[in-house]
């Protein structure tokens, strides 16, 4: 979704890291990222290729030779936010090339905007060179445009994301994920090992491990084993946290084997953290969605987690108003929701996706229904919330500092993934940290989303 993480375009955007300034006359290239991680993790890619072309990064649109923008298409709403991306890089610098999993529809972007350069799908890494190459011509200086040290990066030094498979094998009605991006293929573990070995000697402490299916991590390869590391997301999980950095899982789908992870997490390797997008709660309605239909064992799973880990946060996604959808079968996911207790949630109104099946499934639900139905699931969930973090208060937390300003620093406990999740302020004697640090804090306030807290003096 285009607001996780929020749209990272060149007059909203950090900058990308670079170690290298540009140097005259250098041809220079923009990018708008939008879409989820896994998508920003592409773009860090295109950009860090194009770095040791001998290209510079420019910020702006105004000092770009041309302006790659890496779109999503999930939904029509994203959709309708890429179109207007590329038509704001196009009156803006006017030589516009687009990748991304729009991309995958050429004829809806060229039908809207003709005027682009080139058209590319996701992951096509080589067609995206190519295009820039035709668009902007390399110019390197063999002397200073090698291989940089490290690569850029467009999230924080302190974390960054680490993608490890693409692609998804499920067939969920409502997603068409598998058709722009294709089926699971996983990376060798060892290369996501040199990877992570990378990111952390260049100073990131918290690594965020992503992919459309985190749990099925090395199905495709049948968990082959090589350089000593083996390609299942356990015995990764494990690698992972032998480097000392924070690693924290998304997009973990509940299966039985996830349970192999909570040791884990009780043991400090791994986060005590979960992102699983269950989605709903009822039997009809996930079968409807093509998903497996085990709410009742799910509720059991969640209670074995916690005993194995008090201290797990667990975090999912949902979406009210699939078709089909009966004020009873909504009032079982409210009930659901009582009763599992998840610390964060997000949630969306069904829309329809151009290709995907629920489509054509019968009884839609109205749009004020939706809405509606959106509004007191959100309700439930936040006072979940506000319950959950007022426990919080006077406990002792670590966290990991994510911005300093005059007023206070912004930071997040282990229990808060970057963007998506809430945050710790503490707004006295934080003049000297610095983002990435990591601190104790003693929890003295709490709200609906965010906690605040002091430092606690070392001992």
């Amino acid at each position: 979704m285009s607001t996780n993480p929020p749209n990272l375009r060149p007059d909203l955007a950090p900058k990308a890291r670079l170690t290298q300034p540009d140097r005259p006359g250098q041809p220079t290239i923009g990018m708008v990222s939008l879409g989820c991680p896994k998508a920003l993790v592409d773009s860090e890619r295109i950009l860090t290729r194009l770095r040791a072309e001998g290209y510079g990064i420019s910020p702006d649109y105004d000092g770009a030779d041309a302006v790659i923008v890496n779109t999503c298409g999930f939904l029509d709403s994203a959709k309708a936010e890429s179109l207007s991306a590329i038509g704001e890089a196009l009156n803006e610098n006017g030589r516009v090339i687009v990748t991304g999993c729009l991309g995958a529809e050429p004829e809806y972007i060229t039908g809207a905007h003709p005027k682009v350069l080139a058209v590319t799908g996701p992951q096509q890494y080589e067609q995206v060179l190519d295009a820039v190459h035709a668009a902007v011509p390399p110019s390197p200086d063999p002397f200073v445009d090698l291989l940089p040290a490290s690569a850029v990066s467009l999230t924080p030094r302190h974390f960054s994301y680490l993608k490890i498979s693409e692609g998804c094998n499920h067939k969920c009605k409502f997603c068409i994920i598998p058709d722009m991006r294709g089926r699971l293929a996983s990376r060798p573990a060892h290369a996501v090992m040199r990877e992570a070995e990378k990111l952390v000697e260049s100073g990131v402490k918290e690594l965020l491990v992503i992919s459309q299916d985190t749990s099925a991590y090395g199905v495709d390869i049948k968990h082959a084993e090589e350089r000593g590391h083996r390609a299942h997301i356990t015995d990764l999980a494990r690698d992972l946290g032998s480097l000392g950095a924070w690693v924290r899982l998304h997009y973990v789908y509940p299966y039985p084997h996830v349970r192999q992870l909570i040791p884990l997490m009780a043991q400090g390797l791994v986060l005590p953290y979960l992102d699983i997008p269950f989605q709903h709660a009822h039997p009809d309605v996930l079968r409807r969605m093509a998903r497996p239909a085990a709410a009742a064992k799910t509720l059991d799973e969640i209670a074995a987690w916690r005993s194995i880990c008090p201290d797990l946060t667990l975090r999912s996604t949902f979406i009210v108003g699939y078709p089909g959808e009966t004020e009873e079968e909504f009032q079982t996911l409210l009930d659901w929701l009582d009763e599992a207790q998840l610390d964060r949630v997000g949630c969306f109104q069904y829309e329809n996706v151009a290709g995907a099946r629920s489509n054509a499934l019968p009884d839609h639900v109205p749009e004020d229904v939706k809405q509606d139905r959106w509004n007191r699931f959100m309700a439930k969930s936040q006072d979940i919330s506000e319950a959950k973090l007022a426990a919080k208060v006077a406990q002792r937390l670590e966290v990991i500092v994510d911005e300093v300003d005059t007023d206070a620093a912004t930071c997040r406990t282990k229990a808060d993934a970057p963007e998506i999740d809430g945050n710790l302020f503490i707004d006295d004697g934080h003049d000297g940290l610095k983002p990435g640090d990591i601190v104790t804090v003693e929890v003295d306030e709490a709200g609906e989303y965010d906690l605040w807290g002091r430092i606690v003096p070392p001992t």
